[in-house]
């Protein structure tokens, strides 16, 4: 509420300034109200006001030339399909949905951007007036760019990434939110087939459990999703961490030994080393080859055929990928454990599991919760151990949309996009995979002790 209440204030705030400042202002200031940096060229503040109207021009250009167009049709997404002209036999090129998408999205934010624009020149104005009649100088073109280069240029050098942040991840992004309320899917492609708003749609399939929809499979996959990485998770940190307690014992020798091979699996890139792995327990591998071979077994083990043994075989699997990992980050904190803390311990009497649920642990948790919170946020969406040991397989009636019995929701978006392009579900799978991970992280994030009693640990 203090937040929202403080939001309101700041409007208000700025209204009053517009007022004030078109009440107050000379006329170099109202005109600067319809064209921008009309004032400061005025006042001969030539640099600021050429950017302003150049961007006010930039703006006009692009609406008039192409993007009003678009914007105009942004309810629809298009009216005129591409179809061939029956007299002529000749393409006719319809309406572009995608395009129209596209373009509109920048228009509005264009407009958006427009007028923040159009609020930062009447602040300049106000400013530059406080500053004549205070009787102070103009500064020159030459004062403003080496302001830009000098005192500014944490701006001048962030302009440029902020610019590509936003071109290539916060616009697909909504992109992707935008095609989610569509039917943009294999029967309405663009630029051939046009698609159409539909509201929620796309979300009740995905949570509909009756005829074709979505919403055993979403079940399923969101529950061995979250199962696997928690799962992937805790057994490799905590096995992590016994393997780098052990090595670490003084009556282990070789400990660069034993270190550098577990280190191995780390420097074999997983593309190669997953895909191998893969094939090593395939029906007709290896594996079940040698065993066959050794009257081990009557029939192949169903690694990838069986739900179960799948799931059970990539969380194994993971552990030889995973451990490692872990067991390098455990080995440098438990070497700046104070060795005094367990010489106090075992004078307490205390025994080898108490002092690692009362000082290592707790010591570890605080240091390593932030690793271990991203950890499970990457395993949430790790495309990789799935994706190349057992490809989302095995497939079973029960399951839609393409999904396997071990697809994650990021494979199962993969897939939807990939083989289905069904990219209307896909996105909606997408905000669900951006829900949960939040969700979680946040959750998460609160409980962590390095967030909760920093100072108390200290």
């Amino acid at each position: 509420m203090k937040k929202t209440a403080a939001f309101f204030q700041a409007m208000a705030a700025s209204l009053r300034e517009i007022g004030v400042t078109f009440r107050e202002g000379d006329w170099k200031t109202k005109v600067s109200y319809v064209i921008f940096g009309f004032g400061p060229l005025m006042r001969k503040y030539y640099l600021r006001g050429i950017a302003f109207l150049a961007l006010e021009i930039l703006y006009i250009w692009y609406m008039v030339s192409f993007g009003a167009s678009y914007l105009a049709q942004f309810g629809t997404l298009g009216t005129v399909e591409t179809h061939m002209d029956p007299e002529t036999f000749v393409t006719v090129y319809g309406d572009n949905s995608f395009l129209i998408l596209l373009w509109s999205l920048l228009g509005i934010f264009a407009t958006i951007f427009l007028i923040c624009l159009w609020r930062m020149n009447i602040s300049e104005n106000r400013r530059e007036e406080l500053v004549l009649k205070a009787g102070k100088e103009v500064p020159t073109i030459r004062q403003d760019l080496h302001k830009l280069i000098d005192g500014k240029f944490h701006y001048t050098l962030l302009s440029l990434p902020t610019l590509g942040i936003f071109v290539f991840t916060i616009l697909p992004i909504i992109f992707m939110v935008c095609v989610a309320f569509t039917n943009y899917n294999f029967t309405h492609q663009a630029p051939t087939k046009l698609f159409t708003w539909v509201g929620l749609a796309n979300f009740k399939s995905l949570l509909s459990f009756g005829g074709s929809g979505f919403g055993a499979t979403f079940t399923k996959v969101l529950g061995w999703t979250i199962v696997w990485a928690f799962f992937a998770t805790f057994i490799n940190y905590f096995l992590g961490m016994a393997l780098a307690m052990l090595i670490n014992t003084k009556w282990i020798r070789f400990k660069k030994l034993w270190r550098t091979i577990l280190v191995m699996t780390i420097a074999i890139p997983q593309f190669v080393s997953l895909l191998y792995v893969s094939k090593l327990f395939a029906s007709d591998g290896l594996i079940n080859s040698y065993l066959l071979k050794w009257g081990v077994i009557s029939q192949a083990l169903p690694f990838w055929t069986n739900p179960l043994w799948a799931k059970v075989t990539i969380v194994i699997l993971n552990c030889w990928v995973g451990i490692p990992y872990m067991m390098l980050i455990s080995t440098g904190i438990l070497m700046n454990i104070p060795a005094d803390l367990y010489e106090s311990a075992k004078i307490d009497g205390a025994n080898t599991f108490q002092m690692f649920r009362k000082i290592t642990l707790p010591y570890m948790l605080f240091v390593t919760g932030p690793y271990l919170l991203t950890t499970f946020t990457g395993n949430l969406n790790n495309f990789n151990i799935i994706y190349l040991l057992s490809g989302g397989g095995p497939t079973t009636m029960s399951m839609t949309g393409g999904a396997g019995t071990t697809d994650l929701l990021i494979t199962w978006l993969y897939k939807m996009t990939v083989n289905d392009t069904n990219y209307c579900m896909a996105a909606v799978i997408g905000i669900m995979v951006f829900a949960v991970t939040a969700v979680i992280s946040l959750v998460v994030y609160g409980m962590l002790p390095s967030v909760r009693d920093e100072e108390g640990f200290q």
